[in-house]
């Protein structure tokens, strides 16, 4: 919860109003880089963060921008007041003398209203990390170049405090990047291209104007660096060290890929069968008729699935032959004992082990397509991949259903005991 104490971070005086500079001081109120916007950015990382001591953090520094807000919004209203009464002063900016009264409001300093967009929120907190410490620095030189232009020996005051905050934001950031003790450029999950990622583009070359030139600095030499002279201009004819690497795996499927896709498929394909079997004995065993419905419809979409890894094993010019599938085998097994063990439970308890049963088959299955859909765009088999995509898409859908009836299950589960509840209290 939040609560406004009358009371401001820092007390700012305006011994001589400038309502040019009032003006000036909106950058830091509605503008890209002002307190609205920190404020904002902060508490929305923190209101997605699942690190409890970083959430504490961007709370902490989230919150105090909205004091900084404050005694922003101060500040440019004293400097502003003069156009409430004074036409001179009131032509240097209509739109806030006419159209705000004289006073503050969510625009930048020329007259752009303030926008989410300003916001850089990834739900990466490493990366929102960065951001926030980019942001810091930015809002830093925005105050630094107010201070520039201030006469106002209060106003340069306040505007001292502000900007000082900026940096201690910026060292606390920073430290909280730090302890997370992740190497600098380990940037989300996926590794980066080996090789592409050394490689320095030299694409701006030759002698400008005005004396530019080709540097050569840390940035793109030593350690790591391979230096790409003028990629744009090079020739086919260019040895094989200095070409651009562009491929994220081998152009070829390394030896064994193709067998062990089909191995999946197969594997795949005996499952699916034993399903077309076990379906329709947890569809009669169902006593909530959306859990029966959705057994049914999932034997359709099994059938169809079964047709799709025939018609992949037929691209790869394989027989559609089955491999036992023991995984498979045992789930199976598991969900005939939950169907026999359910007949003596209430309906509702009878289906969430069903379900238990059923979402454990789903999530098996999510493996195995995950698993061969790897495997076909390693061999860039984009026919195959699609078809297993579509299959894929089909399992995730019927868990996300059957996690849909599960809640609703638990709901009537509970009501028996509710009901008893009242009667002793009654």
């Amino acid at each position: 919860m939040y609560h406004h104490v009358k009371k401001l971070m820092y007390t700012v005086r305006v011994d001589e109003p400038d309502p040019r500079f009032g003006n000036m001081l909106l950058e830091q109120f509605g503008g890209a880089n002002g307190e609205l916007a920190a404020a904002m950015q902060y508490s929305i990382q923190g209101l997605n963060c699942e690190d409890p001591d970083r959430k504490d953090l961007l709370m902490d520094i989230g919150t105090e921008e909205l004091s900084h807000l404050e005694v922003v919004g101060s500040l440019a209203r004293l400097h502003l007041k003069p156009m409430k009464f004074d036409r001179e002063k009131a032509e240097a900016d209509p739109l806030i003398a006419i159209a705000g009264g004289g006073g503050v409001n969510l625009f930048n300093s020329q007259g752009n209203a303030w926008t989410a967009d300003y916001l850089k929120i990834t739900g990466e907190l490493d990366v929102d990390l960065r951001s926030n410490i980019a942001a810091e620095a930015r809002a830093k030189i925005v105050y630094e170049r107010l201070i520039n232009f201030c006469d106002d020996a209060g106003t340069k005051d306040a505007l001292q405090f502000l900007m000082t905050r900026e940096i201690t934001h910026m060292k606390a950031f920073s430290a909280a990047l730090e302890s997370m003790k992740k190497p600098a450029f380990s940037i989300g999950k996926l590794a980066p291209t080996p090789g592409l990622v050394n490689q320095f583009f030299n694409d701006s070359t030759g002698t400008g104007d005005e004396g530019e030139i080709d540097t050569r600095g840390p940035w793109n030499e030593g350690g790591d660096w391979e230096f790409m002279a003028s990629p744009a201009l090079s020739t086919a004819d260019t040895d094989s060290e200095t070409t651009i690497r562009t491929e994220s795996s081998p152009p070829t499927a390394p030896e064994g890929i193709g067998d062990l896709l089909v191995d999946e498929l197969r594997d795949i394909l005996h499952a699916e069968k034993q399903l077309t079997k076990a379906l329709p004995k947890m569809a009669e065993a169902a006593r909530f008729d959306r859990l029966r419905e959705c057994f049914e419809e999932h034997l359709i979409e099994t059938e169809g699935q079964i047709e799709r890894l025939n018609e992949c094993l037929s691209l790869l010019g394989e027989t559609a032959r089955t491999k036992p599938c023991k995984g498979m085998m045992g789930l199976v097994e598991e969900g005939q004992e939950v169907m026999k063990e359910g007949e003596e439970k209430e309906d509702a308890l009878a289906d969430l082990a069903l379900i238990g049963a059923a979402q454990r088959v789903e999530h098996y299955e999510i493996s195995a397509y995950t698993t061969a859909k790897n495997l076909a765009q390693q061999l860039r088999h984009s026919a195959i991949v699609a078809l297993l995509a579509k299959s894929l898409a089909e399992e995730e859908n019927a868990d996300m259903l059957l996690n849909q009836i599960a809640r609703t299950l638990m709901s009537v589960a509970k009501m028996p005991e509710a009901i008893e509840q009242s009667a002793e209290e009654a």
